[in-house]
């Protein structure tokens, strides 16, 4: 028992803490000053902070009460250095506003919660020079785990990740050279099945209306190709810089009808385009789906809302967060994990 058990806790804690202080100065609490206040040792402090299970519950309640008392953090940096571990998972996306990468942050952060890692989040933008810079800031702090959005990196990337010692998972994506570990779906594959979902509902004059970016110029390939498989006209093709707008999707569909009247179906590499198609088609009095079928890509929520109803392409984000998840957790201890293809789905709505 220590000295003043007797005492009630509180009325205790705010004896104490008052001798901590100094005025006219201001300083870091420090694990001795919540030993003091707790009135245990530092060893003890410590212990109950990184193995409470080691230590009495009435101990664990007066240190818990010393670090509220005191505001105290303890330096993660330290106890990284000494544990090798930072608790830490950085993940990279390319636009912090995008709804479509939600889902998989939300599941990253919930499921890396229960494994007792938090999760650090940066944005690259779209291009390789904002993930070079970002990931050299993220790999010289030790990060337990890196998890990043998409397969297409700068050779400089790919050397220093694939050296780091980080376990790193690559999602959104599919390849056969991943750096480490995989969790995605292909591209190019929505690519040719949205294709064939228009033609396969009397759609023969297509169009891609697609963002600047690697993973959507796959999508459109493919689209193209399987057109031209299928003994259709050569579909149309308008690109937009990223992040899409609904204004962009509005602009473009001005575009492809000024330059091709016969389009009759449409597919947006983000929803975000699709719905600015269905608010332009809205205005110019064009039909959906009767005079053109639009289908978009990431199945957002606002889609069964919109008018139509937009048909889109479904992709489990949050399986996709928790599954990149739970393969860094695994790598860490000592667990090998295969790449995992989620696929995906076209949701049928009353745009196509």
């Amino acid at each position: 028992m220590t000295p003043h058990a007797s005492i009630p806790l509180k009325q205790e804690v705010n004896r104490l803490i008052s001798g901590i202080a100094e005025p006219g100065r201001q300083r870091a609490t420090t694990v001795l000053d919540v030993a003091r206040v707790a009135g245990v040792s530092a060893m003890t402090v410590s212990r109950a902070l990184n193995q409470p299970q080691r230590v009495p519950a009435a101990t664990r309640q007066r240190v818990q009460a010393a670090v509220e008392a005191t505001h105290y953090v303890p330096n993660l940096l330290a106890c990284g250095l000494r544990s090798r571990r930072s608790r830490l998972v950085a993940a990279i996306v390319p636009a912090l506003d995008s709804t479509v990468f939600g889902e998989t942050v939300q599941a990253l952060t919930t499921t890396l919660g229960g494994a007792g890692y938090q999760l650090m989040l940066g944005q690259s933008g779209y291009g390789a020079a904002g993930e070079d810079a970002l990931l050299q800031a993220i790999v010289g702090r030790r990060p337990d785990g890196i998890v990043l959005v998409g397969v297409d990196h700068s050779p400089r990337t790919r050397e220093q990740l694939a050296g780091c010692g980080v376990p790193v998972v690559e999602t959104w994506d599919l390849t056969p050279t991943p750096i480490d570990m995989l969790v995605g779906f292909s591209h190019a594959d929505v690519g040719a099945a949205v294709c064939r979902f228009l033609a396969a509902r009397g759609r023969h004059h297509l169009a891609v209306v697609s963002g600047a970016d690697a993973r959507a110029a796959r999508r459109t390939q493919t689209f193209v190709a399987t057109a031209e498989a299928l003994g259709l006209p050569a579909p149309a093709q308008i690109e937009v810089t990223v992040p899409s707008t609904l204004g962009s999707g509005r602009q473009a569909l001005r575009g492809l009808l000024a330059q091709h009247a016969a389009v009759d179906g449409v597919f947006c590499s983000s929803d975000m385009l699709a719905l600015g198609v269905l608010t332009e088609a809205a205005h110019q009095g064009i039909a959906v789906p009767g005079r053109i079928g639009v289908v978009g890509f990431g199945d957002q929520p606002f889609a069964a809302d919109a008018e139509p109803a937009l048909s889109s392409v479904r992709v489990d984000g949050a399986r996709i967060g928790r599954e990149a998840a739970l393969r860094v957790v695994g790598r860490i201890a000592g667990t090998p994990a295969p790449t995992l293809d989620v696929g995906f789905s076209i949701v049928s709505r009353r745009s196509a």
